[in-house]
């Protein structure tokens, strides 16, 4: 199987210790962790809330389902052109205008008067935020060192569990200790706006996709999502996109958890909302774990497999085991530390298997696209599937068994050597 060529952006010194590692990589390390915490936290308010939505709107369960199914899907679609439009004009450009729009669409939220309009923001304010995936991952992976690279773009995704794990605190201080109406919480997202400056003044252009633009001929193809399809791309990038998917299918399904604790358990929304919360912070050291595993101790690949296996295990105690809401936030933290946290070196193990000229735009196809689409098909199933077969066995159904099915297809590729990256 084609690899990608190592270029002369590497070091021709490897970097051996952290010590060693210059400040750069550390500048835009944090410069995108903080961004996509915050796009994120934006988003993740919709979700939270969505049982507000419900009451208020008159939205049936399903109906919510496919409200959060239709917004994801065409939100992915959008994102795949955002990562051909990355691989255009640059990592630094296309952040600061997801940066700027992330905001302003949530925030519309606050005011939307009807389901439509909802919808739309929805849509926008997610495209958005869901864009800065895999420009942040691409942006890192090209300015960390080779040995280390692994595990800066696997914490960075602990962005993703601190988005919700904040949002889920300001949003239940803001509805039960400051009385704000719900609809409010989305304002929030206008605490983003002003992070675009800093994007703008300290993030430097990624220097390896300028030294591709540079490397660039006139008879070579702009980034466009068929080059995936091509023979040489199309096998890794299918099968890259059907494991992301089946993940984010059963990953999906659990945005549906405050509904099932408040409807299946008969929670109040804000114990509900802070169990999710605090299950998302300790999910951040499962993010960490792996990264580090995946970077020293196995191969990224099998650290996907082991890390989903152990959180499909965890997920079955959780629905039929864990009664008290202290074992539920055992069992749920433990599921998130290895079922979430296997993201922290799937998104690197997606983005190390292209070359710098076509990276966002596998990582918005294989990575993004299919991510969304399983966020957003997994919420509709698991609504289906609960009212016809009960909480516990949706769960079962739509939650654990495509876990196992992800780790199968992941056995399928082969592990990249850290040495052929770039």
């Amino acid at each position: 199987m084609n690899q990608p060529k190592p270029s002369n952006s590497q070091e021709t010194t490897p970097i051996a210790s952290l010590s060693e590692i210059p400040a750069l990589s550390y500048k835009v390390f944090f410069i995108c962790l903080i961004g996509v915490t915050f796009a994120n936290l934006d988003h993740s308010i919709f979700i939270l809330v969505s049982e507000k939505f419900q009451s208020d709107f008159g939205w049936s369960l399903t109906d919510v389902g496919w409200y959060v199914a239709l917004t994801f899907f065409i939100s992915g679609l959008l994102c795949t052109q955002v990562g051909v439009l990355t691989d255009r004009i640059g990592r630094k450009k296309s952040l600061l205008l997801s940066t700027f729009l992330t905001p302003v669409f949530v925030a519309y939220l606050a005011i939307a008067p009807n389901t439509l309009a909802i919808l739309i923001a929805r849509t926008l304010g997610f495209t958005a935020a869901g864009a800065q995936s895999p420009i942040t991952l691409t942006t890192v992976t090209e300015s960390s060192p080779p040995r280390f690279r692994g595990l800066f773009t696997g914490i960075l995704q602990i962005g993703f569990p601190l988005g919700w794990f904040f949002a889920s605190i300001l949003v239940t201080f803001m509805i039960d200790q400051l009385g704000i109406n719900w609809r409010y919480t989305f304002l929030l997202a206008l605490l983003f706006l002003p992070y675009g400056w800093i994007i703008h003044k300290y993030l430097p252009e990624s220097k390896v996709w300028l030294a591709a633009q540079a490397r660039k001929t006139d008879d070579q193809p702009n980034p466009s999502t068929m080059i995936l399809f091509t023979k040489q791309w199309r096998r890794k990038s299918l099968l890259l996109f059907s494991g992301q998917f089946l993940y984010a299918f059963a990953y999906g399904s659990t945005l549906m958890l405050v509904l099932y604790f408040t409807q299946a358990r008969g929670w109040d929304i804000v114990d509900a909302i802070k169990i999710v919360g605090y299950s998302y912070g300790i999910g951040a050291f499962g993010y960490i774990a792996a990264a580090i595993v995946g970077e020293f101790l196995l191969t990224r690949r099998n650290t996907i497999i082991l890390w989903a296996l152990l959180g499909s295990i965890a997920f079955v105690f959780l629905i039929w085991w864990a009664k008290s809401w202290t074992q539920v936030l055992v069992i749920y933290g433990m599921m998130t530390l290895f079922f979430y946290g296997a993201y922290a070196v799937m998104a690197t193990f997606i983005a190390e298997n292209f070359p710098a000229e076509l990276r966002a735009t596998a990582a918005s196809f294989s990575g993004t696209l299919a991510i969304n689409l399983g966020f957003g098909l997994g919420p509709l199933a698991i609504t289906y599937a609960a009212t016809n077969f009960g909480w516990n066995m949706a769960y079962t159904y739509v939650g654990i068994i495509p876990i196992i099915l992800a780790a199968m297809i992941f056995l399928l590729l082969k592990p990249v050597p850290r040495e052929d990256v770039f």
